[in-house]
This record gives structure tokens, C-alpha cells and sequence, in this order.
């Protein structure tokens, strides 16, 4: 099978950012960073979904994709009583990316914590080619 690779981002010389295998995107889990790594939005949790998805979109514009083609997102959180208190402010960021109500399947996990102490949500997501 032939796959195609992103490698971009902070962690580029660690992981592979998306893997295209036939028409699916697996892309890795995004969270709050700039390119450089840098962290946006410390202690501000709709700041870090917003610049989560971000960076989705721009992952699935190297592969002539957008949001529509996601079919399964995971959010990873390190407070799910935090965000699901939050959880329409939060949805309100997700719609504005996805520019209408995303038809997609997701699941919601509570973790201990994330690659750095700051980041209180990583969002993985699969997309599919048409």
C-alpha cells in the first residue's frame, strides 16, 4: 500500500503530522501549538480547541482536503468535568471551523495529562477522500 506523509510542526522530527492510506487521513493528534511549539492560550481552553483545529484545517489543506471530510474526531482533555461544563463555548469554536454543525462521529476521553503540562485538550481526527 502506498501512503502519503506530512511531517510539519513542532514535533516533525518525532512524528508523522497525517498519514494518507487509500482515501483515509489519520491525522495525528493536534493541539494548542504554533509551528515553532510555541503554546497558545495557557489556561484558556477555547483558545486551545480553536488553535487545535486550526491546525486540522491546515493538515488537511496539504491533502486538497477540508473539515467536511473528517468522518471521526477524539478529544483528549485533561479536566472532562472542566469541559463539559464549558462544552457549548467549546462547540461554538468547533462550529465556526467546520462552518456549520459537523456531522461527524467523536468520543470524549479523560487523560492524566498531555505531551506538555499546559495543553488541556489534543483533538485526533480521521478524514476521508472522496
Amino acid at each position: 500500500m502506498k501512503k502519503q506523509i506530512e511531517r510539519s510542526g513542532a514535533f516533525q522530527d518525532y512524528i508523522a503530522e497525517a498519514v494518507k492510506a487509500g482515501n483515509n487521513i489519520y491525522i495525528s493528534g493536534q493541539v494548542s501549538l504554533d509551528d515553532e511549539g510555541n503554546l497558545i492560550g495557557e489556561n484558556d481552553m477555547k483558545a486551545q480547541v480553536d488553535r487545535a483545529y486550526h491546525n486540522i484545517a491546515e493538515l488537511l489543506e496539504k491533502f486538497n482536503l477540508s473539515m467536511d471530510n473528517i468522518v471521526d474526531e477524539t478529544w483528549f482533555v485533561t479536566n472532562v468535568q472542566h469541559t463539559m461544563e464549558n462544552i457549548d463555548e467549546l462547540f461554538e469554536v468547533r462550529h465556526k471551523h467546520y462552518g456549520k454543525f459537523p456531522e461527524v462521529a467523536n468520543t470524549l476521553v479523560e487523560v492524566k495529562s498531555l505531551v506538555m503540562p499546559e495543553l488541556m485538550i489534543e483533538i485526533k481526527c480521521i478524514a476521508q477522500a472522496e
